[in-house]
């Protein structure tokens, strides 16, 4: 079974989850691109990276979820940010270096976020569709998010749709 990235609960509220997300690193590639090929053509080059396309020729072990993220509220843009969440345990230093210079490391502290689970094929507008569910759920409780949408995709393309666990994951907004 695939490693998922670490979390915990910290309250369920109606329709979504209050989590806290341990810290991890991730490798990333920005992409220009439509949500509908944003993912598949950031996927071959963050594949090449855990599967020796590094520096030190080492396999990284693939987690879930494969995260496409805009970081600002402008859901027409087409700067989309795909990330692989790298193995649990996994330090920034220790990481090797990638051997493509579109793949990123970055390293994520200890964040709070708001997370909405759903099953189906992740499409723009589904998960539009459920980006706005939960921004709408967290206002009614008055929490703050922010701008970052990540659609989180846990299952392979070749599952079928209906079969399909997905996730979107907001930060909360830290107020100054």
């Amino acid at each position: 079974m695939t490693k998922q990235q670490q979390f915990k609960v910290l309250r369920t509220y109606q329709g979504f989850e209050l989590r806290e997300y341990l810290p991890c690193v991730i490798a990333e590639v920005r992409v220009s691109a439509q949500y509908s090929t944003a993912t598949s053509s950031a996927f071959s080059t963050l594949f090449n990276y855990i599967s020796k396309g590094n520096q030190l020729s080492q396999k990284i072990a693939m987690t879930a979820p494969v995260i496409a993220a805009q970081r600002d509220d402008n859901s027409g843009s087409s700067k989309w940010y795909v990330s692989f969440v790298m193995p649990s345990g996994s330090a920034f230093g220790n990481m090797p270096l990638p051997n493509d210079s579109q793949v990123t490391l970055r390293e994520l502290n200890i964040e709070t976020c708001a997370a909405k689970s759903f099953r189906g094929r992740a499409t723009e507008e589904l998960a539009e569709k459920m980006a706005q569910e939960l921004r709408a759920s967290a206002c009614k409780v008055n929490m703050a998010l922010s701008d970052e949408t990540r659609i989180c995709r846990f299952d392979p393309p070749f599952k079928p749709g209906f079969l399909q666990y997905n996730e979107i994951v907001v930060p909360i907004h830290l107020g100054e």
